[in-house]
């Protein structure tokens, strides 16, 4: 009977395992994603206000480029957004992101890109 008994544990336990890694990678992308959507928001909150010393004409050319760079990754986050809404969003996604790479345009925000994503806030 005890070899029955270990018999049976041993699926068990690899599926309890399975679900606990499949978990904490879960866990761990919703973190990441976490963490590049509040530097997306510090930088978007950046922009506006550069827009706004710009308004009064107290913007320098470092600055206005640095605020139309941060626009260009809120619109790029938009042309997403519209292919999220769609029907086999999570496979058209990587799909194109994968395109755009071997095509040499990136479709992502910088936030989201992994090398980029040291420089959070640089004032």
């Amino acid at each position: 009977m005890k070899i029955w008994v270990h018999f049976i544990k041993a699926p068990i336990r690899v599926t309890v395992i399975g679900k606990r890694r499949t978990f904490i990678k879960l866990k761990r992308q919703m973190v990441s994603l976490k963490i590049a959507l509040s530097q997306e928001k510090v930088e978007t909150k950046e922009m506006l206000s550069i827009y706004k010393k710009y308004s009064k004409r107290q913007a320098s050319p470092d600055e206005m480029t640095l605020a139309n760079k941060q626009f260009m990754d809120i619109l790029k986050g938009l042309g997403l957004g519209v292919f999220a809404v769609l029907p086999f969003s999570p496979i058209t996604i990587p799909v194109l992101i994968k395109l755009g790479k071997m095509v040499g345009v990136d479709i992502l925000p910088s936030s989201f890109n992994k090398d980029n994503n040291t420089t959070v806030n640089k004032q």
